[in-house]
């Protein structure tokens, strides 16, 4: 069977000058389906209806302007992602300033240069692809995450508040907004590896025996392989955070029983974030402990279980902590509400 050929990608197109779309035709048509539309009304329904990768507006057009019609597109959830190009003879820059204060990600001016359309729509639409690829990846690191809350006992609730605690203590002690928001996506695969743990060891409600608690102890392994080795970025910090947030700074911890920081960052920040929330938590084989017990453990396990420094960095946060538990627990509390 032949393969069916590649969908181009779909532009729109907005001009109340036929001549400047019969031009924009001429430059794209080779590459790119394309839309047409000579106002700012059809420009938005053509929009709603066919979903294009990139518009390319017109700014000075009769009826609503290029400016309104942009506005109008953002303030839609539909179409608010769908990157838009000015194409215009105005090129001032406070013109510029407005457009981009609209939402646009670009300006073309006229007379258009083909060389310079085409190198700009084709930029656009790579950096649209980047986007999708990296939401995507996101999205299934995320599942993944809760494919493992389907084989434990833990409430998706406990992921979302240790990642947030986790973020939290990234910021505080040096990391970036983006190396932040990474350790927030990376951290609910920390216990990843428990999809490869047998039911009979996960769910028993006794404690484990020693056999038993070895297998248990292997799901940081499995995890590290499950996300297996990335050179860098989130994927990375998913593998550390699998590996090592069961690692512990005295040593004692698994499964390679690294000592201080030989265990990375990220392993040290979420082994905190998670101990925190587990004690906080009510269990079905334990009530929630009072934060401030909670506090008194954490710093009784300073340079034992935990780095010292980073408890301590964590506990200056307590408020923002208090405010993540509140603000999760309450919700728990309205789905519950919302079930009986």
């Amino acid at each position: 069977m032949t393969p069916l050929p590649p969908k181009l990608p779909l532009i729109l197109a907005v001009d109340d000058e036929a001549s400047n779309l019969q031009l924009l035709r001429q430059v794209l048509q080779d590459q790119y389906r394309l839309l047409f539309a000579k106002d700012g009304m059809r420009a938005l329904e053509l929009a709603r209806q066919e979903k294009p990768e990139l518009i390319l507006l017109d700014v000075m057009m009769p009826g609503m302007t290029g400016y309104e019609v942009c506005r109008q597109l953002k303030a839609e959830e539909a179409t608010a992602a769908i990157p838009v190009i000015f194409v215009t003879a105005l090129s001032e820059t406070c013109d510029e300033v407005i457009g981009f204060d609209a939402g646009a990600v670009d300006y073309i001016t006229k007379p258009l240069s083909p060389p310079i359309v085409r190198a700009r729509v084709r930029n656009h639409l790579s950096l649209v692809r980047i986007e999708e690829l990296k939401q995507t990846r996101l999205e299934i690191v995320q599942r993944l995450g809760l494919a493992a809350e389907f084989k434990d006992n833990e409430t998706g609730l406990h992921v979302i508040r240790m990642s947030h605690y986790s973020r939290l203590l990234g910021l505080a002690c040096g990391m970036s907004e983006a190396e932040a928001d990474d350790l927030l996506h990376a951290a609910p695969m920390h216990d990843v590896g428990k999809i490869g743990i047998p039911d009979r060891i996960l769910k028993k409600p006794g404690p484990l025996d020693a056999d038993e608690w070895k297998i248990m102890q292997s799901h940081a392994s499995i995890g590290g392989d499950i996300i297996g080795h990335h050179p860098q970025g989130m994927l990375k910090m998913a593998h550390d955070v699998a590996m090592t947030h069961h690692e512990k700074f005295d040593g004692s911890g698994y499964p390679n029983g690294l000592v201080g920081r030989q265990i990375p960052l990220v392993g040290r920040i979420v082994a905190i974030a998670d101990v925190f929330d587990a004690l906080t938590s009510a269990r079905p084989y334990k009530a929630a402990w009072p934060v401030e017990q909670a506090v008194g453990y954490l710093q009784q396990q300073r340079g034992l279980h935990f780095d010292g420094d980073l408890v301590d960095l964590f506990l200056t946060q307590l408020p923002a902590l208090c405010a993540i538990k509140e603000r999760w627990a309450e919700q728990q509390a309205a789905v519950l509400k919302n079930r009986s």
